[in-house]
């Protein structure tokens, strides 16, 4: 029925542009195109003309529409677009998504501007290859020539057209603003004096789940990260399947052998089907070997114990033992342990390592003493030491880093990686519990294998072990709308029917295994993993950024109502697109009023302009509606570098993000983590290696935001002894109270090239010396390695304050200070 009426939509589509060519008073000629008709590349462009001879190119080179079809960059073509005017003034834009013709886009508009979602479906089964349309030709100005559509059209759909185009290109200028040229911008500039005078009589109550973190398995954050496995490919289960970025990989990928040792895999009586291949290795004598080189080597410190386990059987020969020892690149052993295999079947070995040296890059080698056949699998070496000492555990230094940041909630396993490349790739959140050796794992859209073993029990016990709120993320039935892995339309979705309505009930049942007794069906699993006690989730995410085409809406709808249905308690948060304006984060709020989503989650990426001229974004939020969980974000400066400018400019925005957090109930940077040398995105708010973490100055001031929240927002008066706006732009203030403590937290953004002399008049919100605690950071925009640094004193009811140019500042003015009510 949908398809018929598209075709019949676009056929009325053609004949109502027929009859526009008839000359009107007042119009002009619009020409649309595409930009690269032969590869694809780029997107429509408009131009127009008064007499259909000479033409005007809008915008030169602008597109105003791109295809969203196929994966990222260079995999998202047009090829022929139409652009055609219904009855009643609607634009419809369809266009070939492959040289083939085989896949058809479509998407409409009102003025040429703001375009609803793509829809995808057959070509061939729509209109053909060639969609019976007329073509016009035109030559432009500099002599070239371009196929499209010629239309006639009222004056004011051209002007309206340029007048936002402009206003794109102005907005686009501003934003893009950097610090090096403060210099020349603030030329002149003394010191800024700044009069604050708080009104606690106006405060409000806010979200105290503000700041909180989100965990994606991106840049290895998972495996050779978070998760404190030291063996990479433990299962030898990597394949070309994971589509790897590295050559070499397969189920030997991270294994080497010595002597006369042969290394083979197999599938036949695995010990779970899920975990299909297991490692075959032919020894010939003493000596021969196999060995796991981790990821980039394995880090072990002397004194320190380690878990061995493995799973392993005789396939031939008599030896039985086998010796497991850590091996530094010479070949020396830092610490050992002998393993006898059993003959009757796969037999889980547990035993300890204790290492007698300190090394960044050693080895785990598995040496028979005897001739024969060996098959293991699941061989894995963990650091006793983990985060809160959990088995199957967590990487202390990289857990605490996570737990100082003090968030509210944890928002997993993405991002991209919870909705998958294709529809056979969404994350599966049943696979990620049980036994590790049961546990299926799967292929990582970024491009490398996902274990799974650090899954959904884990992500749950760590929340609980910090104190955080569980916000797991699923696939609203659909995949990544950058997917590579499909047919016709990657936004086809889990079939309707049947699928669909079990893929429901998987939503289902991640609630009953996080919230069910320990006797229903899902809680008992969670019991028997060892957490007896309900895991008390509040929050899931249904959907990441998605393309909002019916296709998603449809099956959102379908996730939605059920869980509303069955589990009203729970708040469902939906999904507004990737960016802070356009498509589908116009028609994605839209479709969230519809159904009354309690939350919505907003992704945007953004240079560090952004965040300083757009400080007033949620100002105008309805407050009756749902509710933002700005789930992504970060400013990205040329080259991506983390430094005082992309964390001073997210400070700036963040007072203003406090300042709206009656709307803005929860808020999560992104990516959170990367490992040196694996890295598919930056920046990240922290990096690592084996044995270091490096902090970013993004981190810190997420760190010195989430260390201290409040549940009041204190409104304030703001008086500068400047008028230029561009100043006082760069100048931030927020002021909260933590109802706990009865603390007054202050913050203080300077991000001018010259100091702010900010004088609070803080009257009875505290008393003549009352103790506080400062936190500071500073530095050159440029500056990676800033890092804050602490201080206690004391402040008045009236406190002059010297801020430091390009600086960050947080006051705690500590509890016995009390509000005037």
């Amino acid at each position: 029925m949908k398809k018929a009426l598209i075709c019949a939509m676009l056929m009325a589509s053609s004949a109502i542009g027929a009859r526009a060519s008839e000359s009107t008073n007042d119009s002009l000629y619009l020409f649309s195109y595409a930009s690269d008709n032969i590869n694809g590349n780029g997107g429509l462009r408009l131009a127009w003309s008064a007499d259909g001879k000479m033409w005007h190119k809008i915008g030169g080179g602008y597109d105003f529409v791109k295809s969203d079809y196929g994966a990222w960059g260079s995999g998202k073509r047009m090829f022929d677009p139409v652009l055609e005017r219904q009855k009643g003034g609607i634009w419809v834009c369809s266009w070939l998504v492959k040289k083939d013709g085989c896949v058809m886009a479509l998407t409409e508009s009102r003025d040429l501007l703001l375009w609803k979602p793509q829809d995808y479906m057959s070509a061939r089964v729509m209109m053909g290859p060639n969609r019976n349309v007329p073509r016009d030709t035109v030559a432009f100005n500099d002599g070239t020539r371009a196929t499209g559509r010629v239309h006639r059209v009222e004056k004011q759909v051209v002007e309206n057209v340029i007048a936002e185009y402009e206003r794109r290109q102005y907005r686009t200028a501003r934003n893009n603003e950097l610090m090096k040229d403060d210099k020349a911008r603030f030329a002149g500039l003394g010191k800024v004096t700044v009069t604050v005078t708080p009104r606690p009589q106006d405060q409000k109550a806010i979200s105290p789940d503000l700041f909180g973190v989100f965990f994606e398995d991106i840049n290895y954050a998972a495996d050779g990260g978070l998760y404190a496995e030291l063996v990479q490919n433990r299962g030898f289960e990597y394949s070309d399947a994971d589509h790897p970025r590295h050559e070499g990989w397969g189920p030997a990928y991270a294994w080497r052998t010595y002597g006369g040792a042969a290394l083979s895999f197999d599938t036949a009586n695995p010990i779970h089907a899920n975990n299909a291949h297991y490692a075959v290795l032919d020894v010939s004598k003493p000596g021969d070997a196999m060995a796991n080189t981790g990821f980039d080597g394995i880090a072990v410190k002397q004194g320190d114990t380690y878990l061995l386990s493995l799973f392993g059987r005789m396939v031939e020969g008599n030896g039985r033992r086998v010796r497991v020892a850590l091996r530094t690149k010479d070949g020396r052993e830092i610490g050992s342990v002998a393993v006898t295999l059993p003959r009757d079947g796969w037999r889980k070995l547990n035993a300890k390592i204790k290492a007698t040296e300190t090394a960044a890059d050693a080895e785990l080698a598995i040496m028979p003493e005897a001739a024969g056949r060996y098959a293991f699998d699941m061989v894995s070496l963990f650091p006793k030491d983990t985060y809160k000492g959990r088995r199957n555990g967590l990487r202390r230094d990289l857990a605490e880093a996570i737990a100082n940041l003090k968030p509210r909630f944890v928002r997993f396993p993405g991002g991209c990686v919870a909705h998958g490349n294709g529809i056979q790739n969404i994350y599966r959140w049943k696979n990620t519990v049980g036994p590790l050796e049961s546990r299926k794992g799967m292929a990582n859209i970024w491009r490398y294998h996902q274990s799974v073993d650090l899954g959904f029990y884990e992500y749950f016990q760590f929340c609980e072990d910090m104190g955080a709120e569980p916000l797991p993320v699923l696939a609203a039935g659909v995949p990544c709308q950058n997917s590579s892995w499909g047919g016709d339309g990657q936004q086809g979705g889990i079939p309707l029917g049947k699928e669909m309505d079990e893929y429901i009930q998987d939503v289902l049942d991640l609630i009953e295994w996080a919230n069910g007794d320990k006797t229903t069906k899902w809680g008992r699993v969670r019991a028997e993993a060892g957490h007896p006690k309900p895991f008390n989730l509040k929050y899931v995410g249904i959907g990441n950024e998605d393309l909002i085409s019916e296709v998603f809406k449809e099956r959102f709808k379908l996730i939605y109502d059920a869980v509303k249905a069955k589990y009203p308690d729970i708040t469902v948060i939906g999904t507004v697109g990737p960016f802070y304006e356009g498509s589908d984060y116009e028609y994605g709020w839209q479709f969230a009023k519809e159904l009354d989503v309690p939350i919505v989650d907003e992704h945007y990426y953004c240079p560090p302009g952004w965040f300083i001229h757009n400080r007033d974004f949620y100002d105008a939020y309805d407050r009756r509606g749902p509710k933002v969980y700005l789930g992504e974000y970060a400013a990205h400066a040329p080259g991506r570098p983390n430094n005082m400018e992309t964390a001073l400019s997210v400070a700036l925005y963040l007072t203003d993000l406090e300042r709206n957090a009656d709307v803005v109930s929860l808020s999560s940077f992104a990516p959170l983590m990367a490992r040196r040398g694996n890295t598919q995105w930056t920046p990240d708010m922290m990096y690592f290696d084996n044995t270091s973490v490096r902090l970013t100055t993004d981190y810190y001031v997420q760190r010195m935001y989430g260390q201290n929240v409040g549940d009041d927002y204190i409104p304030a008066t703001v008086a500068s002894d400047n008028d230029r706006e561009d100043v006082n732009l760069r100048f931030g203030q927020s002021v909260v109270r933590d109802k706990e403590t009865g603390d007054v937290i202050i913050k203080l953004v300077n991000a001018l090239p010259v100091g702010v002399e900010c004088r609070l008049n803080l009257g009875d919100m505290v008393a003549d010396g009352t103790p506080t605690e400062v936190e500071r950071m500073a530095g050159e925009p440029s500056d990676t390695r800033a890092k804050p640094s602490k201080t206690t004193g004391t402040i008045s009811k009236e406190q002059a304050i010297s801020l430091e140019p390009y600086s960050f500042t947080v006051i705690r003015a500590k509890a016995g200070s009390t509000l005037k009510k």
